[in-house]
């Protein structure tokens, strides 16, 4: 059996992609968060948003990297924006 560092390895993913695969991930995990804490389903937010149910799942199972339009309108109806800030403001938050 393979181990993820052996196959990490094999892949030969540099720094920078490894975090860009960290940024989406953590993005992802809040947007998930967020739904639950609100009690929706990803039923009820696909159809806040206009888009079907499984592009809604597809984006919480990291299938696809969101398009920043898909992104933007599921923030929008979790009440949320997304902000560009600097990566030292961004680790001190």
């Amino acid at each position: 059996m393979t181990t993820w560092n052996e196959l990490r390895n094999k892949l030969n993913i540099s720094e920078e992609d490894e975090a860009l695969i960290a940024l989406e991930r953590d993005l992802i995990r809040t947007l998930v968060a967020l739904r639950e804490e609100q009690g929706m389903s990803q039923a009820e937010l696909a159809s806040k948003c206009g888009v079907k149910q499984p592009m809604i799942a597809r984006m919480e199972k990291s299938i696809h990297s969101p398009q920043v339009d898909s992104l933007l309108k599921v923030l929008l109806q979790l009440g949320y924006t997304l902000k560009i800030v600097p990566l030292s403001v961004q680790e001190e938050i």
